[in-house]
């Protein structure tokens, strides 16, 4: 292991639970921070952007393939480093601190915080058709924010059975739109219009897909996490892709590309469709409820990364402070809820998910490069055992490269004003790490 560990965080949201993750928590751990929310509302977003049977489907499976080489890479940084912070660790330790702060800066003003943001739309969207209130979807989501981190700044969690519930209600929802369907044809000639579309279209998809990689926040709390982690990942990739493949068959069957771009809650009008009104009603309940419950577990995630900037002193020493009856982070969650709140009141869906994912696949690229920096150190160093490694590294480790910055650029070409907003607000954070490291310095000279 390079470098010192980021410190166990005994106290954080989560740790006490996550100490006792075997193989089948671990995975249900990774589907429980996939499945939840962007299946139930991004075929819409896909639809709209490329217009086949074909090519929703291909989007699907190669984000699905993308997820897996993800899945792959994670697993052996994880591997390598199993310790709180997950991909803070792995940018800090291959990279340079500031690049690993840049990525926690990001995280809590673009990435989590945008994340929460867009679960609480699909929430709200679901709940209103559910109850017909003739209310806005970003009110609605707001407060749905606000409850679930009021819950959680009183210390009050959901154990991993109450998780694993959230998950296999999400997948029971999707299980009742199973139906069997498959179609041909690409639609279009190939074009670089159409693979820009294509790749634009990767952007909802990859945000439904994302998750996987916040299990590798758990590292240092996982039960032998050199071989549990790893393979967790990689079983609960699996498992997502044959889930999101399957109900996006079902989807495009039922609705035809025109009327899945049509829709924003595709799930109801598929059961409307099927079983009428109280199908759609029922099938609007198990997604709200699995929403919310989706959110409350990515509120409680993203507040180890937050602790460990500020053991690194590169934050608010504030932001480590736990209360010292209910043991929670209370400024981490309260910080990152308020935040959360302001986008959901400043964007519709769309855009949040362009603003969440065009930052965070630069990071994911970022974290591949780790790797290949990692491979590289014990090319020039003794061999060091390492209990998972990355098939067809290093090919697959760039093709994951490539396929992120590519989603990257095809989301700038599509929304720049958005997309621009995120990439200054991480360059915003490159005078702050100085300041900061500054700072610590002068302190540790004065204690001196």
């Amino acid at each position: 292991m390079t470098s010192r560990e980021i410190p166990r965080v005994p106290s954080s949201p989560g740790s006490g639970l996550a100490r006792h993750l075997g193989l089948f928590g671990t995975t249900m751990a990774v589907m429980g921070g996939i499945i939840g929310a962007g299946i139930f509302i991004n075929p819409y977003l896909v639809a709209e952007r490329v217009h086949t049977s074909f090519l929703i489907l291909s989007v699907w499976i190669a984000g699905g393939v993308v997820a897996l080489l993800g899945g792959f890479i994670y697993a052996e940084l994880a591997a390598r480093l199993p310790v709180v912070g997950g991909q803070y660790a792995y940018l800090r330790e291959a990279l340079h601190p500031s690049v690993a702060f840049l990525y926690g800066w990001v995280l809590l003003l673009v990435i989590q915080t945008g994340g929460m943001a867009a679960v609480a739309v699909t929430f709200a969207r679901y709940f209103l058709e559910l109850t017909h209130w003739s209310v806005g979807d970003f009110p609605v989501a707001a407060a749905a924010l606000a409850v679930l981190t009021a819950i959680n700044c009183f210390g009050v969690r959901a154990g991993s059975r109450v998780q694993s519930a959230m998950t296999l209600t999400a997948i029971a929802a999707i299980g009742l739109l199973e139906l069997f369907s498959f179609f041909p044809i690409l639609g279009e000639p190939p074009s670089l219009k159409l693979a820009l579309a294509f790749g634009s279209a990767m952007t909802p998809v990859l945000f439904a897909y994302g998750g996987w990689q916040t299990s590798s926040f758990l590292g240092g709390e996982v039960r032998d996490p050199q071989k549990t982690l790893p393979r967790g990942l990689v079983c609960g990739v699996l498992g997502v892709i044959a889930v999101y493949t399957s109900v996006n068959l079902v989807y495009v069957r039922a609705l035809g590309p025109a009327g899945l771009a049509a829709t924003t809650t595709p799930a109801s009008a598929v059961m409307r469709a099927e079983l009428g009104p109280r199908g759609g009603a029922l099938i609007a309940a198990g997604i709200a409820f699995s929403a919310f419950g989706f959110l409350g577990q990515s509120i409680l995630t993203a507040p180890r990364v937050y602790f460990a900037m500020a053991e690194d002193r590169v934050f608010f020493r504030s932001v480590a402070w736990v209360h010292p009856r209910t043991r929670v982070p209370v400024i981490a969650i309260a910080l990152q809820g308020v935040w959360a709140i302001l986008i959901a009141l400043t964007g519709t869906y769309a855009q949040v998910v362009n603003y969440v994912v065009a930052m965070d696949s630069i990071f994911f690229g970022l974290t591949a490069l780790c790797l290949l920096l990692l491979r590289r150190r014990d090319s020039s160093s003794p061999p060091v055992a390492i209990a998972y490694r990355v098939p067809g590294h290093p090919w697959t480790t760039l093709l994951f490269i490539a396929a992120e910055w590519l989603v990257v650029i095809s989301t700038f070409a599509r929304d720049p004003r958005r997309s621009t907003i995120g990439l200054l607000i991480a360059l915003a954070g490159l005078p702050v790490y100085f300041l900061w490291r500054a700072k610590s310095k002068s302190r540790g000279a004065t204690t001196a």
